[in-house]
C-alpha cells in the first residue's frame, strides 16, 4: 500500500473555495486546519464541511469511515499563525488581491509548510512568488467549484517551481481524486483564458442583441455539449469576479479581453449574478 503523499493540511480562507478544498483533504484522511478571522464564518465553514460528508455518506459516495473522520478532525483556526509549524501542505485560498495574497502567504511560509499552493485563478505565480524565500516549494493549485464534485485541478508552474515540487503535487492530485493538467505561469493560465475567452463573447451577443441568454446557453449546451452555458457559468462564478479576470487579462493578453460594457453595467448595479440574485439569470427563488 502506497503511503498518502501528505497528511497534514492548512486552507487558509474560508469562503466557497477554502470550505471545498479543506474538504476534499478531509475526505481524503487528512488533518485539516481551515484559517477563518471570523468567528462566525469559520463556525458555519465547520458545518459546511461536516454536513457535506454527511450528505456524502447518506449519497453512498463517502464511506462512513471517512465520513467519521471528517466530523472528528478537521479543525479551524483564527490566523495563520495558529498553523502548525512544518504541515505537508497549506493551500491559499482567500479573494484575487495581490496584496492580500502577498500578506497571506508571507505569513504562511513563516510556519515553513513542506509545500505552499495558491488557489488563484488568474494571478501570476511569479507576481505572487516575489514575496516568498522558497519559491521553490510553491505552485499554482486551481480548483473548481464545487471542488468536492468538479475532477480537475489546475496546477501552474512557476518560473521558480522545482520539478519535485510539481511532481509531489501531481501525486497529492491523484490521492484526492482529481485529474491534474500541468500548464506554464502564462496570464490566465488554460482555464480561465478559455472560459473567460467564452464568457466574454457570450456577453457581447446578449448585447448586440443575437439572442437571449437562454437561447445562447442552449446553443452551447446542445450544440456543443458543454454541460453548462457560458452565461449561466458567469453567474455561478459572479461577474465581479470575471469582470476582475478579464481586466487583468486585458492588461497583459490585449483587447480582445476587454470587458463588455453590459458586464460592466452589472457589476456597477449589483446584478453579479447567483450570490445577489439576479444575474443573466433571475437566481432569487434559489
Amino acid at each position: 500500500m502506497s503511503t498518502a503523499p501528505v497528511t497534514s493540511v492548512g486552507v487558509v480562507g474560508a469562503g466557497t473555495m477554502g470550505i471545498g478544498i479543506a474538504y476534499v483533504f478531509a475526505a481524503a484522511g487528512c488533518d485539516v486546519t481551515l484559517v477563518e478571522p471570523d468567528a462566525d464564518r469559520r463556525a458555519a465553514a465547520r458545518g459546511a464541511i461536516v454536513g457535506r460528508a454527511e450528505r456524502m455518506e447518506e449519497q453512498g459516495r463517502l464511506e462512513s469511515d471517512r465520513a467519521s473522520h471528517v466530523s472528528d478532525t478537521v479543525d479551524t483556526a483564527e490566523s495563520v499563525s495558529d498553523l502548525a509549524t512544518g504541515l505537508d501542505l497549506v493551500v491559499e485560498a482567500v479573494p484575487e488581491i495581490l496584496e492580500l495574497k502577498h500578506s497571506v502567504l508571507r505569513a504562511i511560509e513563516e510556519r515553513e509548510p513542506k509545500l505552499l499552493g495558491t488557489n488563484t485563478s488568474a494571478l501570476g505565480i511569479a507576481s505572487l512568488a516575489t514575496v516568498l524565500a522558497r519559491p521553490e516549494t510553491f505552485i499554482g493549485m486551481h480548483f473548481f467549484n464545487p471542488v468536492w464534485t468538479m475532477p480537475l485541478l489546475e496546477l501552474i508552474r512557476g518560473a521558480n517551481t522545482s520539478d519535485a515540487t510539481v511532481a509531489l503535487t501531481q501525486r497529492i492530485g491523484e490521492f484526492i481524486g482529481k485529474d491534474t493538467i500541468l500548464v506554464n505561469d502564462i496570464p490566465g493560465f488554460a482555464t480561465s483564458r478559455l472560459g473567460v475567452a467564452l464568457g466574454l463573447e457570450a456577453i457581447r451577443m446578449v448585447e448586440d442583441g443575437v439572442a437571449s441568454p437562454e437561447d445562447i446557453d442552449r446553443a452551447m449546451v446542445l450544440g456543443y455539449r458543454h454541460p453548462m452555458g457560458p452565461l449561466r457559468l458567469t453567474d455561478l462564478v459572479g461577474l465581479d469576479v470575471r469582470l476582475h479576470i478579464a481586466r487583468g487579462l486585458s492588461e497583459s493578453l490585449g483587447p480582445r479581453f476587454t470587458p463588455p460594457q453590459l458586464m460592466i453595467d452589472m457589476v456597477e448595479r449589483g446584478d453579479i449574478g447567483k450570490k445577489s440574485g439576479q444575474g443573466f439569470f433571475d437566481w432569487s427563488g434559489k
